[in-house]
């Protein structure tokens, strides 16, 4: 498994790095003595915005980063009050409960990194949360667009992140385990499940799972999902990603975990099923026959996506007796002027649609929509006016683009579209036979994989009925009355209505 694949270094380099660590960390003080005033500035030296105040009628030194705190509470809570203070009045105010002691070197370095005031006073440590950098405001998802239902989504700051959660899940069951990854950055991870609900061994076993991660590290969930993945070089996502609450609420109440990483507007829930990223928050928001009807369509996308343009370059290239007459007409005479073999051919088109979309995505969003509008129409006509492509290639790649963007999870959709590529191919070397050895070699990866060691294609493989009311349609809530059975829950019961 990825999550127990550590690189191996020979003794000598270790010994050799070894010696190095020595001799640059004999000036550091070690982290489990008790703190001190000097221990600490010698830590943070070389950190220009670490600011270090002395009152010296109480012989009070505070230190914080500026970078780190709230201006406002630092002023009202701990600055203006130490100004303040009689030599009488000290041990009283630094006893209050909210300000707490550190015992160790450790303790008091980490809360300074994680916006706390440190306050020296009599020899003794003493630290107060006073964390409060700008944040970006709560705005809509740029990539979750969700046209019934709510709006809001996560941002950069775990905080809010979780009061989000808080306020959709109001229960004392909802339980947060709080991890840190990244041997240098000690970035804050929270692993949330409802107690009761969630199977606890695989709390267990994802919590194991991020607490042996061995990196200097974690810039994001997704990056966080790539270490803990049992099937770390599959195309496919096993952790399903979202920047919704409402979504998080559901995979919760589900039975299902979520992890969430500071400064990380993504949130991960396992374990996840090959289904899930074909279903929408929509789905749920709306009657249950509009929302089945637009689930099914989705597939249908898929099916459009993968195989159209590799379907016209195997019966191009090998099966074209397969055609009515009036078609082959049409398309022999749409294919007169073009000097490529149709695999070629659609190559070159496919790419430069992967190309206009990647433009389109990356400019700014005005921008963006005219390359993607006008760049397609101009560079479509172009190709076929000047015979480097065929009418009717056009057409596919075009139905295949637009099927792919109805896919709600970019990860899934990005995975779809490598796999167009792989059927292309084969079915410009093998005809219709490369496209089924394709898709059955899809299928078969796709069944070997697994999620929290749950299988990834459940409930079709292994077959639980009971699971299909919620799988390629969307029954009516009367009708979903279990969990998932992927989550190994033993608490089954989901929706009971009142007699």
């Amino acid at each position: 498994m990825y999550y127990k694949k550590w690189e191996k270094v020979s003794q000598s380099d270790n010994e050799n790095n070894d010696h190095t660590n020595d001799e640059a960390q004999t000036d550091t003080p070690p982290e489990n003595e008790e703190p001190s005033l000097e221990a600490v500035t010698k830590i943070f030296d070389q950190c220009a915005d670490l600011d270090h105040k002395t009152y010296s009628e109480t012989e009070i030194d505070v230190i914080y980063f500026s970078s780190l705190i709230d201006d406002q509470k630092l002023e009202n809570e701990i600055l203006k009050p130490i100004s303040e203070l009689q030599h009488s009045e000290i041990e009283n105010w630094i006893n209050r409960k909210d300000i707490s002691e550190a015992t160790t070197l450790k303790e008091i370095k980490d809360e300074v990194l994680s916006g706390s005031v440190a306050i020296f006073y009599n020899d003794k440590a003493y630290y107060y949360n006073v964390y409060g950098p700008e944040i970006r405001g709560i705005d809509k998802s740029e990539t979750e667009t969700v046209i019934v239902g709510a709006h809001d989504a996560f941002v950069e700051d775990i905080t809010t992140n979780l009061s989000l959660i808080r306020r959709r899940v109001k229960s004392d069951k909802l339980k947060a385990i709080k991890l840190k990854v990244g041997e240098i950055t000690k970035t804050d991870v929270y692993l949330l499940y409802i107690d009761g609900v969630a199977d606890s061994e695989m709390v267990k076993e994802l919590k194991k799972r991020i607490e042996i991660i061995e990196v200097d590290s974690v810039y994001d969930t997704n990056m966080l999902a790539q270490l803990i993945d049992e099937a770390p070089d599959s195309l496919f996502p096993q952790y399903y990603n979202t920047e919704l609450p409402d979504v998080v609420r559901s995979k919760l109440v589900s039975g299902k975990m979520v992890m969430l990483l500071d400064t990380s507007p993504i949130a991960i829930s396992a374990p996840a099923s090959f289904f899930e990223f074909i279903q929408s928050p929509d789905d749920y928001n709306q009657r249950w026959l509009i929302g089945t009807s637009i689930r099914l369509l989705r597939a249908i996308a898929i099916f459009i996506t993968l195989t159209f343009t590799a379907v016209y370059v195997a019966v191009i290239t090998f099966h074209y007796e397969v055609l009515p007459e009036d078609l082959l007409i049409t398309l022999a005479e749409s294919r007169a002027r073009v000097p490529f073999p149709p695999l070629i051919e659609a190559l070159l088109m496919e790419i430069t649609i992967e190309l206009l979309r990647e433009a389109g995505a990356r400019l700014p969003t005005k921008i963006g929509q005219t390359i993607g509008i006008v760049g397609g129409i101009v560079i479509g006509q172009a190709a076929v006016e000047a015979g480097l492509t065929s009418n009717v290639l056009i057409i596919a790649v075009a139905s295949s683009a637009i099927a792919s963007f109805v896919l709600p999870n970019y990860n899934m959709s990005n995975s779809i579209r490598i796999v167009r590529f792989l059927l292309i191919i084969l079915a410009g070397y093998l005809g219709v036979f490369g496209i089924i050895l394709g898709i059955g070699l899809v299928s078969i990866h796709i069944v070997s994989l697994t999620s929290l060691k749950t299988p990834y294609l459940i409930p079709v493989t292994p077959f639980y009925w009971r699971d299909w009311v919620d799988t390629f349609i969307r029954g009516p809530y009367w009708a979903m009355k279990r969990r998932p059975t992927q989550t190994k829950t033993s608490n089954t019961e989901l929706n009971k209505m009142k007699q």
